[in-house]
């Protein structure tokens, strides 16, 4: 798995999860990674330690320090954003400012962390976000604020992927459905609700949402752009 020897990444929100998976995945495939945390100091420590990967602390609800640490980086081939946040219940009894947190996190930051990296992207470059199945259904109460945020990941990557065709970026968004992350485990209390709409009856393993990222961010993929990739055994179906 070399297909992104010298290639500079930069996966934000990278330390746990989906996140952690595509790191590592990223680094065994050749490129030089550098990824972003926010909390999880110990976890972003092992990770780099383990990888190789360079870990730097961040919080993406900070466009400015964010915005500071992607013009740091230079001349990016591929960017990944799998920093989110999930806030979910009654609406009318959620805490706004929770809320509004979440979106700085889920919208704002993958628009100003695109565009701040695809000024001094690399021709043919990727853009990849990772997204959320619930983009195009939400089976359960109290997700309209999440599916809120992820939804709009949809409009921006096909935008944004008009705007930088002319340099041969692509921009994708990956869909999953449950994955057995510290978010949502496959042993969690809504396990027998999300499986029952599967037709694969179990939670993806993260290192699969990695290799989707490394498939976009590969060779192959160079003109694989705007698109929705949905991975959620058949939660969506």
């Amino acid at each position: 798995m070399t297909n992104l020897i010298n290639k500079q990444a930069l996966v934000l929100g990278g330390s746990r999860g989906i996140g952690a998976a595509v790191v590592t995945r990223l680094q065994q495939e050749g490129a030089n990674t550098t990824f972003t945390y926010a909390n999880a100091n110990q976890a972003a420590a092992e990770l780099a330690a383990n990888t190789g990967a360079h870990a730097v602390k961040v919080d993406s609800s900070n466009r400015e320090a964010l915005a500071s640490v992607i013009h740091d980086q230079g001349a990016l081939d591929i960017l990944v954003i799998a920093a989110g946040v999930l806030v979910m219940g009654d609406p009318l009894e959620l805490n706004p400012d929770d809320i509004d947190h979440m979106l700085d996190v889920n919208v704002r930051s993958p628009y100003h962390a695109s565009i701040e990296a695809a000024k001094n992207m690399k021709e043919g470059g990727r853009i990849v976000i990772i997204g959320s199945v619930n983009a195009d259904r939400m089976p359960m109460a109290g997700g309209a604020a999440y599916a809120l945020s992820k939804s709009a990941m949809q409009g921006f990557v096909r935008g944004l992927a008009r705007d930088l065709g002319h340099r041969n970026i692509t921009v994708n968004n990956i869909q999953p459905g449950p994955v057995d992350t510290d978010m949502n485990p496959e042993d969690g209390p809504m396990k027998d609700t999300m499986h029952s709409f599967m037709a694969i009856k179990r939670h993806a393993r993260v290192e699969e949402i990695a290799g989707m990222v490394a498939y976009l961010t590969g060779p192959e993929a160079g003109i694989i752009t705007g698109a929705q990739h949905t991975i959620d055994g058949g939660f969506s179906a």
